[in-house]
């Protein structure tokens, strides 16, 4: 990839204005830009910026982005887009949307991605009080949003039912402040329904798995009406498919502290039985 330095001031200059950068950041970016304004080398300028940001980098620190960015200096390209509006304007008489919080939205795309009859999984925010939020707001605490994922699916080939068992298997449900290490109001597991049809589904579904003994705790997953679903930053979307090796990791951290979860939820169910 040849650097052009319009395109590079232009990403610069977007990310300044950006309300998800943050303050180190957004010096960064700024000097970077006056050195380019100046006359210096791009490829000099882009080094030395890179490596202001690099320590940030390697702790997956960076804003979401800024890390974009910063991925197309080290990779030498730009990271795909992921296009938003394909997402929201997916609409025909056998299409529904289906709204699940289950902590980390970085786990919670793959599982119901690769099922057949879905057509677009989305990580995004729901439930807060401020419009368009970011990541970092969110993280703080300062919105009152989750993470969550809304799910773009054909109910002829897959039912709501079917995503409700899935996401039953991906969660613990008797958690009500995070789910396993993602702690935190922010990480909370909800189910956020569309209409009458969807709240009478996913009620039964909740009341069966409180039926069937397999957790010695209560059920205490809420089922609330779907407000405002905010897209997340490209930077999380697709995370798994961007970032295979790291997905992998957690995918087999989430799994090792679900199978612990199942083991201790049998052994005190039998006990207490």
């Amino acid at each position: 990839m040849v650097y052009e330095q319009q395109e590079i001031l232009t990403d610069l200059y977007n990310l300044m204005l950006d309300p998800g950068t943050r303050d180190f950041e957004r010096q960064q970016l700024s000097r970077a830009k006056d050195q380019l304004e100046s006359g210096r080398q791009i490829n000099d300028v882009l080094g030395q910026l890179e490596f202001s940001l690099r320590a940030l980098a390697l702790r997956q620190n960076l804003s979401p982005n800024v890390a974009d960015f910063y991925d197309q200096i080290i990779t030498k390209q730009k990271r795909p887009t992921f296009d938003v509006s394909n997402h929201l304007g997916e609409s025909n008489i056998s299409t529904e949307r289906a709204i699940f919080a289950g902590g980390c939205f970085w786990c919670m795309v793959e599982p119901f991605d690769s099922r057949p009859g879905i057509k677009s999984v989305i990580s995004g925010y729901i439930g807060g009080n401020v419009d368009d939020p970011t990541y970092d707001a969110v993280s703080q605490k300062q919105t009152g949003h989750v993470e969550a994922v809304e799910i773009v699916y054909d109910r002829n080939v897959i039912s709501y039912n079917e995503l409700l068992e899935i996401y039953w298997q991906l969660i613990d449900p008797t958690d009500d402040f995070g789910q396993f290490l993602d702690r935190g109001s922010n990480y909370r597991a909800g189910i956020f329904v569309q209409d009458d049809e969807q709240l009478a589904l996913a009620e039964a579904s909740k009341e069966a798995l409180a039926a069937s003994d397999r957790y010695h705790k209560p059920i205490v997953t809420p089922i609330k009406q779907a407000s405002q679903f905010w897209p997340a930053e490209n930077y999380h979307q697709e995370y798994y498919q961007k970032n295979p090796k790291k997905y992998r990791n957690l995918k087999r951290s989430r799994s090792l502290l679900q199978t612990l979860f199942a083991v201790k939820n049998k052994l005190l169910t039998h006990i207490k039985s």
